[in-house]
């Protein structure tokens, strides 16, 4: 399906900043767009049912809300690969699952609002699928930031998320009500001309105080930013890439820290190793329109870390398995 121009700006500029704390926030959208509210709406919704959006709405994050998450992976048998994915996918905690073309070949993230979640649904998974769970807990972030630009050509690709949309770091604390909030929003928001007084009236708040608990949350980088959540799969990047480094720990750091400025880089994090079966440190994630374009970006992360890597390999995602997100019980 090829995207129409105005699909194409309201894709390209609406990843985040929506005016949610606004009367008629899709209105004010509609606006900067050249467009009319209606037609903003009636554009989301076509986006959502053709799977070219996963979500319209707040994208959270769970280490910002007091609690906790992480990369894990674990080693199927062919033979029993859909069973254990079912197994795996069946935990709420479990926020997305892929098939990667590794020995290690199921990678998920694990999203829990609590502390003690993750290890409790680390420990739950390696109970139920009687396999080695490996735990690859971010170490040192270096960038996390997926937002696409399409052309128009149609043809996608990754830029850096805009500095305007980057996530803050005030403090606070979330409490009860927050807490509803997230878990009214996090499938994404109603798609109303009024979305803030939709969901006041179904959680028992008044407009303004729902307004500012979500321009708190956003303050504090409980939510990242607020808007359109492509399908990058739907929209043409259907080469991606976990590509992994073996790089000396005392320059890591630094050698991260270059590789998370690139601008083809969506997320780039420090990790743990496993002797005999794990030699990488270094994760940067990389999407392309096919393999051969995350081939030559990987190519020009070898160039830049040069003799400092002793080992490298690109982790193709081969299917799908799940991709919520952070899910809390209504």
């Amino acid at each position: 399906m090829v995207l129409s121009g105005f699909a194409r700006a309201f894709i390209n500029q609406c990843q985040g900043g929506f005016p949610v704390t606004e009367g008629r926030p899709f209105a004010r959208l509609a606006d900067v767009l050249g467009s009319d509210e209606g037609s903003v709406l009636d554009l989301v919704r076509s986006l959502l049912d053709a799977g070219q959006l996963s979500r319209f709405g707040p994208i959270y994050d769970a280490s910002r809300l007091g609690g906790g998450q992480t990369l894990a992976a674990l080693s199927a048998p062919a033979d029993r690969f859909a069973d254990i994915a079912a197994q795996v996918n069946a935990l709420p905690a479990v926020a997305h699952n892929y098939r990667r073309e590794h020995a290690l070949n199921m990678w998920f993230v694990i999203a829990s609002p609590t502390p003690d979640g993750v290890d409790t649904a680390l420990r739950e998974i390696s109970k139920v699928t009687g396999l080695r769970v490996y735990n690859f807990p971010k170490q040192h972030e270096f960038y996390l930031g997926l937002w696409l630009a399409l052309d128009e050509q149609g043809l996608v690709d990754t830029v850096p998320v805009p500095p305007a949309y980057q996530p803050q770091h005030a403090a606070h604390t979330m409490d009860a009500v927050d807490y509803r909030i997230i878990a009214a929003t996090q499938a994404g928001l109603p798609l109303v001309e009024e979305p803030v007084v939709e969901l006041a009236a179904q959680l028992g708040l008044t407009p303004e105080e729902l307004a500012t608990r979500l321009q708190t949350m956003l303050d504090c980088g409980a939510i990242r930013r607020i808007g359109a959540v492509p399908n990058h799969y739907r929209l043409g990047l259907r080469g991606n890439g976990m590509t992994v480094w073996d790089v000396p720990d005392d320059i890591a750091i630094e050698l991260g820290e270059r590789i998370g400025a690139l601008d083809f880089v969506s997320h780039s994090y420090l990790r743990p190793r496993y002797p005999g079966v794990w030699p990488y440190n270094l994760f940067a994630m990389v999407h392309g329109r096919g393999r051969d374009e995350v081939s030559a970006k990987a190519e020009r992360v070898a160039a830049i870390l040069g003799p400092h890597c002793r080992a490298h390999d690109v982790l193709f995602s081969s299917e799908v398995l799940k991709k919520t997100g952070l899910r809390l019980a209504a």
